[in-house]
Order: structure tokens, then sequence, then C-alpha cells
């Protein structure tokens, strides 16, 4: 049987690390690394462009990806982020126990080469900075937290007081400016803008919500809702094994959506009509409140999904 084009043409695996990508070439075998600043960057880009390409796997690191994802993705290259637990379980399955950066590219590469990712638009450098200053934002507000909470601990000492409270003081003024930066990002784009009033448009989510997806879940509104689900890490697993079936639980996927997505479930559960009569169905059939919130953000994200599909408000949309 003749081989299909995909077939002929090359894996790219790249393990991130904080200073350096390792790259790999399967079936070549051909590894090479660079720096991972702006001459690594360009020389990265300049040895994979003449290539015949299926796709560029990159594993996701918490971030310090995500520079060489836009410059792969800027220059029109076949760059697909995929999930680090799933890798590593096919690295197992290899029985390749041994841990090297060479290594772990060789492991992406072969990844990409049996499961083929399927290569979804990717955020410009417009909704990646949005992205960075959400991230920021989350920072400040942990930051906010953990200030207020030294401010109860040391309520009798005065001068801890004063130095907690200014501290305070300029985290919150710099929580300001970064909610005007994003605003200002926000009105600065028709598309986000349009985008924004139709998630916030479902009540219970609010603007941060819906930026949030809008920087962290730019798919939404072009996938089905079994595979927006699994995104961000809503789908439930059956855990089955012969007759006996353990309880299904969710895993994976991104977590900052997720994160807000159960902070719009809790609102929506008391402000949404159609999600609070769900969520009480749920609770007087003897479900746990934490299955209970599962289900309602899986719910919540399926009706944002379609929101944005359909490009039509909730309000539109459930009349």
């Amino acid at each position: 049987m003749a081989a299909t084009a995909q077939e002929k043409k090359l894996f790219v695996g790249i393990d991130v690390s904080k200073d350096r990508l390792d790259v790999h070439v399967h079936p070549s075998g051909h590894f090479f690394a660079v720096d991972r600043d702006d001459g690594g960057l360009q020389q990265l880009v300049s040895q994979l462009k003449d290539l015949e390409l299926a796709v560029i796997a990159i594993e996701a690191t918490g971030g310090f990806e995500a520079i060489a994802v836009a410059a792969l993705a800027a220059s029109a290259l076949p760059v697909v982020v995929v999930n680090p637990k799933q890798v590593h379980n096919y690295g197992k399955a290899l029985g390749l126990n041994a841990k090297t950066d060479a290594l772990d590219a060789s492991v992406i590469a072969r990844f990409a080469a049996s499961v083929k990712p399927e290569i979804r638009p990717l955020p410009d450098a417009q909704t990646l900075a949005l992205a960075d200053l959400l991230a920021r934002r989350r920072q400040i507000v942990q930051m906010l937290t953990a200030e207020k909470n030294r401010a109860l601990r040391g309520a009798s000492n005065k001068p801890l007081q004063k130095s907690i409270s200014r501290i305070i003081d300029a985290l919150e003024r710099e929580l300001q400016r970064l909610d005007d930066d994003i605003d200002t990002n926000v009105k600065g784009s028709p598309l986000w803008r349009e985008k924004e009033d139709l998630l916030a448009s479902v009540p219970g989510v609010g603007k941060i919500i819906a930026r949030t997806l809008i920087a962290e879940m730019p798919e939404l509104g072009s996938l089905d809702r079994k595979q927006v689900a699994a995104l961000a890490g809503l789908a439930p697993w059956t855990r089955q094994s012969g007759q006996w079936r353990g309880k299904s639980m969710i895993a994976g996927g991104r977590s900052v959506p997720r994160t807000v997505l159960f902070l719009g479930a809790l609102s929506a559960m008391r402000h949404n009509p159609d999600l609070k009569s769900f969520s009480l169905r749920l609770l007087n059939a003897g479900k746990s409140k934490k299955l209970v919130i599962i289900a309602v953000a899986r719910k919540l994200l399926t009706i944002l999904n379609a929101i944005v599909r359909d490009n039509t408000p909730w309000s539109q949309k459930n009349a």
C-alpha cells in the first residue's frame, strides 16, 4: 500500500526548558538544540522552514513554550502544543524510562507521528499579549491575598500593619492599571469586543471570565462539545477493567480556563435560571456538590461554545 502524503512528511518534537529548545526530527533521526532566545528562535525557524513537515509538536511546559509556539506560528509552520501527561504515558508504553532532553524530544516526535494531533489555529501576538496580562493579573491577586492574610495575622503590630497596608495599596493600584490595560486591549479589537459581549451575555459570566476564555481558549466555537470539554479538562473519563468499573473522573486539560469555569459555574448556579434549575435537579437526585459544580461548569462551557459558534447571545438563544 502506498504511503499517504502525511506519512511521507516529517514529524518534529521539541522539548522546552528555561534556556534551551531540544529538537528531534522523525523519522530521519536528526537532532539539534538552540537557545530559547531571539537568535535561537530564528535559527529554529530557519532549520525547519524548508523541511517537508507534517507537524511540529511542543510539550506544554507551564508557559516556557509560548515564545517558541508564537515564533513558529508566525512563520506559518504547522505547530501544535501537546499534553505532557499523554506524551509521558506514551514514552512509558514504549519502555523509554530514561530521561534526557534529547530523548524527550524524540518521544514527543514519535508521539506526534503515532497520534497525528490536529493542528488548530493558534493565538496571534495580540491574544498572547492578553494572556500574559491576565496571567500577571492572577499573580497580583495572589500577592494581594497573601498580604491581606498577613494583615489579619499581624493586626496588633502597628509598624508591620503599616508596611503591609502600603504594599496592599501599591498592589491594588497595580491591579487597577492591569485591568485598564486589559480593557484597552479588548476594546482595541472589534473581534475580541464582539466575542466578549457574546460570552458575557450568559448570566454568571463576567468580563474577567470572558476575557480569560478568549485568551486561553481561542478554539472556543470551533470544536464540538466533547472536544471543548476535553480541552478544558472537564470531560469525564471512566475507569474500567473487565467487570470492574470505577468512578468517572476529570483529568488533564487547561487549568486556567477550567478554574474560571468553576467560578462561573458557582455564579451561574445562583443567577442563571437554566443552570440553577439544572444544578437543583442534580442535587435533588443525590449528587454531591462537587460533582454538581463540575457538571454545571461542563454545561456552561457547552453553552459558551455554542454561542461563539452560532454568534448568538444567550438571551436570544434561550428566548
